[in-house]
């Protein structure tokens, strides 16, 4: 009995290792192909990282473009309709009753004040028509009655000190044509001084997004063309080894 103690304790563990081998995840075709191994592009977490970070510029670019497009490219879209001309200043005078406005004036302070609505009329020289002067696009959007909208504080003489000193400005015009652009189809009589949204803040606004969006979309790709090529790279290392 004891000269067969050597044999099945080799037996044992031959069977133990052939038992771990066979652990591993692997399939057989039944056709007699080689087994599928890499059923998905392998990554690593570096390639999984550049992946999210490639997605989040992209997300964060269409997000941008919604944006931008929403607060500049639509505004900049009904500007470009004006046309440019040639204004001479008829009266300028700042209305009695002050307009209200809102100031904050800490975290959780906010207060309550007023502010003097200058206004200044104006003549197309073009057309003779007499038109409402007011700073740019935006100041025609918070209040069409006044020439500019100024920031609301509590100090009142600041504010009308402001308004006399533009008022003024108009005033020493004294008939001299200055530019300004108006609507050239008559419908709106509201004259604007200058353009906020110009080409270069345009180009500006659709660079960027871009820019970040072929970044994001470069990162994916190249992460999915290393995937690829390392997945070529196994199964060719894999057919050499079995031939």
């Amino acid at each position: 009995m004891q000269p067969f103690s050597i044999p099945v304790q080799i037996t044992l563990q031959g069977s133990r290792r052939c038992q771990g081998r066979t652990a591993f995840p692997t399939s057989v075709k039944k056709n007699g192909d080689p087994p599928e191994v890499h059923r998905k592009l392998p990554s690593s977490a570096g390639e999984d990282r550049a992946m999210l970070l490639g997605y989040a510029m992209m997300g964060f670019s269409i997000l941008m473009f919604f944006l931008l497009g929403t607060t500049i490219l639509k505004p900049f879209m009904l500007s470009t309709q004006r046309k440019e001309s040639n204004c001479t200043t008829i009266h300028t005078h700042i209305m009695e009753d002050w307009l209200d406005c809102a100031f904050s004036c800490g975290m959780d302070c906010q207060g309550q004040g007023k502010y003097p609505c200058l206004q200044v009329f104006v003549n197309l020289t073009h057309s003779g028509q007499k038109a409402l002067l007011h700073y740019n696009e935006e100041a025609v959007q918070i209040n069409s009655k006044c020439f500019y909208t100024p920031k609301c504080h509590r100090d009142r003489n600041h504010l009308l000190n402001s308004a006399l000193d533009i008022k003024e400005f108009f005033d020493h015009k004294n008939g001299t044509p200055f530019s300004c652009f108006y609507y050239p189809d008559g419908q709106s009589e509201d004259v604007i001084l200058i353009k906020k949204y110009n080409h270069m803040v345009v180009f500006h606004c659709l660079f960027w997004p871009s820019l970040t969006l072929l970044g994001g979309a470069l990162i994916v790709g190249m992460v999915r063309l290393t995937q690829c090529l390392s997945l070529q790279c196994g199964k060719y290392s894999t057919s050499v080894r079995d031939q």
